[in-house]
């Protein structure tokens, strides 16, 4: 892992926790074995460090929900394969959902427009692959049910009672059921 990518790593944890402005440039030098201002030989400010993770993320969901449409035969086992993606980076990355929640409008102007509109595409993906498993559904009521399935299965920081594996199963079988993919559509990843 580069140094940079465990400030990130480490600032997510502490943003996490105890919010973005809890934790100082000190803290974050210290979590990360080096001093504050040597975090500057990496990221020009704190801002900076918020800004490349979120933005690093939704990019990275943009990407992996295009390339899980694009692997799938038919839009029930690309919905699947969405889900599956989805609910991996949830179950990976809780402290990342936190953050996203918590400390958006700490988000310089310029990273939460790149982050809105990324994520505008990303609800898209979904949105054409329901739209296309569901003909009769409207633009709209597609959209809104992708972000009824990002609101379950980002709920992991405070539903995640069971062992991942276990919620795995939950949040795919959950979010499957209210997407309205069929039974057995992909395969769990």
């Amino acid at each position: 892992m580069s140094r940079r990518q465990q400030i990130l790593d480490t600032a997510a944890e502490l943003f996490a926790a105890r919010g973005f402005h809890g934790v100082s440039v000190a803290d974050l030098g210290a979590a990360c074995g080096i001093s504050g201002p040597a975090l500057y030989k990496h990221f020009p400010s704190k801002d900076a460090v918020l800004a490349e993770m979120l933005v690093s993320i939704s990019r990275w969901l943009l990407d992996g929900g295009r390339a899980c449409v694009a692997a799938a035969p038919d839009p029930a086992a690309a919905l699947a394969a969405l889900v599956d993606h989805h609910v991996g980076f949830a179950l990976g990355h809780r402290p990342l959902i936190v953050v996203q929640d918590r400390d958006w409008s700490s988000l310089p102007a310029e990273a939460r427009e790149e982050v809105r509109r990324t994520q505008r595409a990303y609800v898209d993906v979904w949105a054409d692959q329901l739209r296309l498993l569901h003909p009769d559904l409207g633009l709209d009521r597609a959209r809104s049910m992708a972000h009824v399935a990002f609101g379950l299965i980002n709920s992991t920081p405070h539903s995640g009672l069971l062992p991942d594996d276990q919620m795995r199963e939950v949040l795919r079988s959950m979010a499957l059921g209210a997407l309205g993919v069929p039974v057995g559509a992909g395969a769990a990843g």
